[in-house]
């Protein structure tokens, strides 16, 4: 915290308001709101979203699903460091897009969701509430609608002692905020604002932080890199509009009515003020040791005051104040990521006293473990102080993971979370965390550090990154999709994938073990493999083995859903695995660590195909590739090296990724080699793309249409119409019927072709309820000799969920015939 940092908190002290800002997604957030809130009017602000985004598409990488909801929290906690609000969340899963409020809140359990958000209300005990969209389509999507029909909801539940009555006996209290308030919008085709509604200008520039919140908050809204949510750093004047929904409406300002400052406290919370005042006015920039003296009296006059939430909080933002003052360095940290669950560990924990304070380390403690250390040091100034803490530790199996990711999630809209100490957060507590017992000035501090992995990259400098306690084994089971009956052109039926079944150790030490995997129908829990294997780890960390797939799979009496599961025998007992750990890295966040279960799914239909060779110009992150490669081609990559038009006449088909056209530049003038590659006979498959910054459909096609995103049919069982059903996509080598469109998932189809040229044939059309039927999920055409293919269906989620039907689709696409 420099010295600026110092005294812009120093002045929030004298602050005693909160607003908590409901929406439902990460991005629905008013990225400049937000640190106005924060950083000028110095209230204590925070963001619920009810939802970590899962269900969203994927700008920089492959992860869907669960793994993209990590990556969009992590992203939300970034913004958060940037513009100094909190961040909070429901259980609620992002199943994807929905148009209506009414299928938002069935497919979510709503009094659960409502029930999560009145439990951050009555902990955080906001003063106002702020809903970012209105309980009607003018919120232009279904969970936002929710979001706000869930605020009004929770804005009174959270005062009623007879709604949710269990919280109360978890440590919290009913609240009543002051108001409720709409911060109305002008975008998305809907201008929800007028000149009669409370207006502020929260574009303001702030000195201290030598920007403007509108330039902080483009600088937030950036960090939702996975979206593709970059924004300029905004200057000028940047005005906000809000209408009453419930409560008093304000006329000077948010928090009207509101006594946000130390009165609200007691009438000991007068003298606090003036000590604050009074250090404010003293403060020395260049030594702010100089106010510590003040500061610790300040905390000590804090601590006196009976418990409350704003008691807490201003004792922690005391208390960073206090460490930044006196200049002091603390951090424990390991020079490995990780270690093993049962085995010893090893980190540093390190301090030093940058200033001239009076500080002495009286001891180290490791939180919620018997590690202590007895140190009584007095800290001299800018001396580096460093005690190596060798331990056991005895935490959790698995507590890295994800805490809503801990259980199944127990329906297609919510993950289980029902621990009280953990619903709300953002994310788990750290693995360990280690407490510096000091006294500063003469008084005692706790000041707690989270064990981080420190290391120093030669290109990045120094890095830190979170330390986890991993499990001793992982079983990874390869591949998860198995296709059994496909049959090339000439008849003859390709040979099924084996899986293969790897036990990697993770200790250290050898250690010989033996091990026996099984394989268990997931729906019967039938056991249809058994193996065991001796002397293993002996002086290897891994072992293996393939098994034919033939050999386990009878159609006729095992589901299309097998589970691999290993026990580990050794010295140490018998334990059972059926995770590996996954990571996910990304510059703008830290990294991600979870454990997942690889379950085979089994797509048993015969699916024919024709062609042997096709050519894969990657995207922004799917697994297309994979699935073609399942389904018996021989895939290669095109990039900017190699797209020539004589490597592209090799192939039978050409195949582009998601939004490969966006984040391709080569595309830009490379699209051309690949409309004459369609010219000479080719057939190119083009997955769904959105339209550019401009807000063009980028080159792509040889006769116009246009990408909307408002175009797209979000309900998976949506009846589908074969407008063409003759048309051959439909019918060779695989017969299309309704059948192959059952058991989709989250969605059909998704940035749907519009206005489409007269020389594209549209053979499907479907819609969502109450709609008008929409014929751009998949448009075709033929371009000299060969095929032009645009496909909204969202195939990208299909394939990798083993959806036989999406895997013929493609197969078809890939062998239509020359014009």
């Amino acid at each position: 915290m420099p010295s600026s940092a110092i005294l812009q908190s120093l002045k929030k002290l004298q602050v005693l308001g909160s607003v908590l800002y409901i929406a439902a997604h990460p991005d629905d957030e008013n990225n400049s709101l937000l640190p106005y809130l924060a950083k000028e009017k110095m209230y204590r602000t925070a963001y619920l979203s009810l939802t970590r985004g899962d269900g969203g598409q994927n700008l920089i990488g492959p992860e869907q699903g669960i793994e993209l909801g990590m990556i969009r929290t992590k992203e939300l906690l970034a913004a958060r460091e940037i513009d100094g609000a909190e961040q909070y969340f429901t259980s609620a899963y992002e199943f994807g897009f929905s148009k209506s409020m009414d299928e938002a809140l069935q497919v979510w359990d709503r009094k659960k969701v409502l029930a999560d958000a009145v439990w951050v209300i009555r902990n955080y005990k906001p003063d106002v509430i702020i809903a970012r969209f209105p309980p009607d389509a003018r919120a232009g999507h279904g969970h936002h609608s929710a979001s706000a029909q869930i605020a009004r909801e929770a804005f009174a539940a959270a005062a009623d002692t007879n709604q949710f009555p269990e919280q109360l006996t978890n440590g919290v209290t009913v609240w009543q905020a002051k108001r409720l308030l709409w911060n109305t919008f002008n975008f998305g085709g809907a201008n929800t604002i007028s000149s009669d509604q409370f207006k502020i200008d929260v574009g303001v520039y702030n000195a201290l932080e030598g920007k403007s919140y509108g330039e902080l908050g483009g600088e937030a809204r950036s960090m939702h890199k996975s979206q593709g949510e970059g924004r300029p750093r905004r200057k000028g004047e940047i005005i906000e509009y809000f209408t009453t929904i419930v409560g008093e409406a304000p006329t000077s300002n948010l928090l009207d009515g509101v006594s946000a400052d130390w009165t609200r406290l007691g009438q000991n919370g007068a003298s606090i003020a003036s000590a604050i005042d009074a250090v404010i006015v003293s403060y020395n920039p260049l030594q702010p040791s100089l106010s510590l003296p003040a500061l610790v009296k300040i905390y000590e006059q804090v601590k006196e005051l009976s418990a409350s939430v704003w008691r807490s909080h201003k004792l922690n933002a005391l208390q960073q104040i206090i460490e930044a003052a006196a200049g002091l360095s603390v951090e424990a940290f390991t020079v490995s990521e990780k270690a093993v669950q049962g085995d010893s560990i090893s980190f540093t924990c390190a301090i030093n006293n940058r200033s001239s304070a009076i500080v002495r380390l009286e001891n180290i403690k490791v939180f919620n473990q018997s590690y202590a250390k007895q140190v009584a040091q007095q800290l001299l100034q800018n001396k580096n102080y460093n005690y190596v803490v060798n331990m056991l530790p005895e935490v959790a199996k698995n507590q890295f993971q994800p805490y809503w990711l801990q259980q199944p999630k127990n329906s297609d809209g919510m993950f289980l979370v029902n621990d009280y100490t953990v619903l709300g957060k953002a994310w788990n507590d750290p693995t360990l965390s280690v407490q510096f017992n000091c006294t500063i000035e003469g008084v005692s501090f706790t000041i707690t550090r989270p064990v981080m992995h420190k290391y120093v990259d030669l290109v990045k400098g120094e890095c830190v990154q979170p330390f986890i306690i991993i499990p001793p084994y992982e079983l990874v089971v390869k591949p998860t999709v198995v296709l059994t009956n496909v049959v090339t052109e000439k008849g003859k039926k390709n040979q099924t994938t084996p899986l293969q079944l790897t036990v990697l150790s993770n200790q250290e030490k050898k250690m010989s073990s033996s091990v026996r995997y099984t394989l268990l129908d997931q729906k019967t829990g039938k056991q249809v493999f058994e193996k065991g294997v001796d002397s293993v780890f002996n002086d290897a960390k891994m072992s293996a083995i393939v098994v034919p797939f033939e050999s386990i799979y009878n159609p006729t009496n095992t589901s299309n859903a097998i589970t691999a599961n290993v026990a580990v025998t050794n010295s140490k007992g018998t334990q059972n695995y059926n995770e590996h750990l996954q990571k996910i890295v990304y510059d703008h966040i830290p990294n991600t660590h979870y454990l997942t279960q690889d379950i085979i799914k089994v797509v048993d239909e015969p699916i024919r195909i024709k062609g042997s060779k096709v050519g894969y110009i990657a995207g922004s992150g799917d697994l297309t590739e994979e699935a073609l490669v399942q389904l018996g081609y021989r895939v290669e990559k095109i990039t900017a090296a190699n797209i020539t038009p004589a490597y592209l006449a090799g192939f039978d088909a050409i195949v582009t990724g998601v939004r490969a056209y966006n984040v391709n530049a080569f595309l830009k003038d490379g699209y051309q080699m690949l409309l004459q590659y369609v010219q000479n006979g080719g057939n190119l498959i083009v997955q769904y793309n959105r339209t550019g910054t401009n807000g063009l459909t980028p080159p792509m096609a040889p006769y116009p249409f246009t990408i909307s995103a408002g175009s797209r049919v979000t309900e998976e069982n949506a009846e589908v119409v074969f407008s063409l059903p003759m048309h051959p996509v439909l019918q060779s080598p695989n017969k299309i019927t309704a059948r192959d469109f059952e058991g989709w998932i989250q969605e059909r189809s998704t940035y749907q072709a519009t206005a489409i040229d007269a020389r594209y044939e549209t053979p499907l059309s479907m819609h969502d309820k109450n709609e008008q039927p929409s014929s751009g999920s998949l448009i075709t055409c033929g371009y000299g000799k060969g095929n032009f293919s645009y496909v909204g269906l969202a195939l990208f989620r299909q394939l990798p969920a083993g959806v036989s039907g999406a895997y013929k689709l493609l197969a078809n696409l890939i062998a239509l015939p020359k014009r």
